[in-house]
């Protein structure tokens, strides 16, 4: 595939169990821990779930999913009470994943910015069917295809909007559907994902009934203890660009899809039975229209389950299309569902933001729960080899190459192939800032202001190396603003994170503006004769770029009136007229 054709992924954002954010799920997985717990007390232990049913009683659950800001995407308590959590959580993902692109969320209104989401399940609807709920606003709440358009309609998204359900499958396919969209400039932006809430027993009850939960809680990925998989929730979204408008854009840049496939098993064993010609046509299509050789391959994120059957079938067809025949070491394998459990729908977003994150980091984690693989899973003879701890890259020399599977229970297959990007992601060409700095923080109250100030106390505190003037432009720039507002105001550092704690403790604290917006005009401010002094300017024009260029736009249309410079006068240049000059004083004022 021409790189013309290759799509950039430029933001990124996750809630998944024990991983609330991107770098949290990338510290998960190198500290080779797993986030599967007991079920919560508020989830269906009551609802006749117990121990007779020990595939149920575990999973990877997050954390208040009964919380949402609806004032903030300006919707209303009521409509509020009876939207689908999974519609809440994906508003939540798509303006983060748009914040992390450096997309001010407010100025795709009107663009052709696609939304493809991928969903399975409606458990929340069956538990207001089941408790008599019906109100105006409940067909919307709990209708599947509005999850994707809720965000568009709140956006105002003109690109097309559409769930997905291809079952386990449906978010890896709703990245493909986004790529091609943006191929045939039918988007301009996509924002690609899925997401999976596990909130009724029902769904659960189902799954086990199918025999396809393991018993044990945990997914056994080609392992000789295979026996079914743990369900997870959560939900992940990318934002993704054609290669060369993101570099044209200066956009940041995570990685690159170079191709991808689809197809169904159609009429195999079973409607729930993997096929293993099938999966193998899916992969040498997709590194077909990647136009890249499969023997470059060097690490597959895997459907994975750690059901006996699905994990031979998938073990067999990476043999046959990328193990087998390869020079050099074994085509390295692992599976995110070790960490955080089956998210079912959104699976697939899953192991994807995994594999961006294991490129941008030049490290690949361990895949738990494995020891030893059963006989039917030759690892071996089929050149597989499943990762077991946290190392670099395999061949870090060459450029980094790696696919993406995911697989539906009824025979929807899909896979995706991600590299490293040709192009260097935008640097700044800004002059460093080594005067008075400013970092604007706004929220639509203050509450939510002090959260916000947390939040990015958090982020900087975590991260030492960043410069504290690229994070005042970026807040400027690339954030939405919001009523109530506060500025921290410092030269260094230590001011940002003493100004940010102060704000989080809601103190009025020394070098932190704080006030709310309110709707005005333009006010230009005369000062007057005899407000001047020598060296008046000095400091900004060191220090403020913005200012400097404006003073010398100024002077060079003045040249055209006067005998000096006006630049000169502000730097007390020797030679140059005096401030306290009337003909000089009020022009340069």
């Amino acid at each position: 595939m021409s790189e013309d054709l290759a799509i950039a992924v430029v933001g990124l954002a996750c809630r998944l169990p024990g991983a609330p954010s991107p770098d949290a799920f990338w510290q998960l997985l190198r500290d080779g821990r797993d986030a599967i717990t007991d079920i919560p007390p508020d989830r269906w232990v009551s609802a006749g779930v117990d121990e007779s049913m020990p595939g149920l009683l575990r999973g990877g659950f997050v954390d208040r999913i009964d919380e949402f800001d609806a004032e903030f995407f300006g919707v209303s308590p009521r409509e509020a009470a009876v939207m689908d959590p999974q519609q809440r959580l994906m508003l939540e993902l798509a303006w983060e994943a748009l914040e992390d692109a450096g997309i001010v969320p407010e100025e795709l209104s009107g663009s052709r910015t696609g939304t493809f989401v991928g969903a399975i399940s409606g458990d929340y609807g069956e538990l207001l069917r089941r408790r008599g709920v019906f109100t105006r606003h409940t067909l919307t709440g709990t209708n599947r295809g509005i999850i994707a358009n809720r965000v568009s309609y709140t956006l105002g998204l003109r690109g097309p909007s559409m769930t997905i359900d291809t079952a386990q499958s449906s978010a890896l396919v709703a990245v493909h559907l986004a790529c091609e969209s943006l191929r045939r400039s039918e988007s301009t932006l996509a924002i690609a994902g899925g997401v999976n809430l596990n909130i009724s027993p029902d769904s659960a009850i189902s799954a086990y009934k199918l025999g396809a939960l393991s018993l044990d809680g945990r997914c056994f990925t080609f392992d000789v203890r295979a026996n079914g998989y743990v369900r997870g929730e959560g939900g992940g979204v990318v934002a993704l660009k054609r290669l060369e408008d993101a570099v044209a854009d200066g956009d940041p840049i995570y990685c690159v899809i170079r191709g991808s496939g689809v197809n169904n098993d159609g009429g195999g064993d079973g409607l729930t039975a993997p096929d293993c010609h099938a999966q193998e046509e899916v992969l040498r299509l997709a590194y077909e229209r990647a136009g890249l050789e499969r023997s470059e391959v060097q690490y597959v994120e895997l459907h994975g389950t750690g059901t006996r059957l699905g994990d031979r079938v998938e073990a067999s067809a990476l043999g046959a299309v990328l193990g087998t025949g390869r020079s050099g070491g074994p085509l390295v394998v692992g599976s995110a569902k070790t960490n955080v459990g089956h998210l079912e729908g959104a699976a697939g977003i899953v192991g994807l933001i995994k594999t961006i994150l294991c490129i941008e980091h030049r490290e690949i984690p361990a895949s738990l729960n494995f020891r030893e693989a059963p006989p039917e899973i030759p690892l071996h003879e089929l050149r597989l080899r499943v990762q077991q701890s946290l190392d670099s890259w395999p061949a870090p020399d060459q450029p980094l190459l790696a696919g993406v599977s995911s697989f539906g229970m009824g025979g929807t297959n899909c896979h995706v192939v991600v590299a490293e990007s040709p192009q260097p992601s935008h640097e700044s060409d800004r002059a460093p800032e080594t005067g008075m700095l400013s970092w604007v923080v706004s929220a639509r109250s203050e509450p939510a202001l002090r959260e916000q100030a947390q939040r990015l106390l958090a982020h900087v505190e975590g991260r030492p190396e960043l410069d504290v003037g690229d994070i005042g432009y970026s807040l400027v720039t690339s954030r939405s603003t919001f009523e109530s507002r506060a500025v921290v105001l410092g030269r260094d550092r230590e001011r940002l994170l003493e100004g940010l704690a102060g704000l989080a403790r809601g103190e009025q604290a020394a070098g932190v503006v704080t006030g709310r917006a309110h709707g005005g005009k333009t006010v230009f401010v005369f000062p007057g004769q005899g407000s001047q002094w020598d060296g008046m300017a000095l400091g900004l024009l060191e220090s403020a770029s913005v200012f400097a260029d404006s003073m010398r736009a100024c002077g060079e249309a003045l040249s055209r009136y006067v005998d000096w410079s006006l630049e000169d006068v502000l730097r007390r240049v020797e030679g140059a007229p005096s401030l306290q000059c009337v003909d000089v004083v009020q022009p340069a004022l």
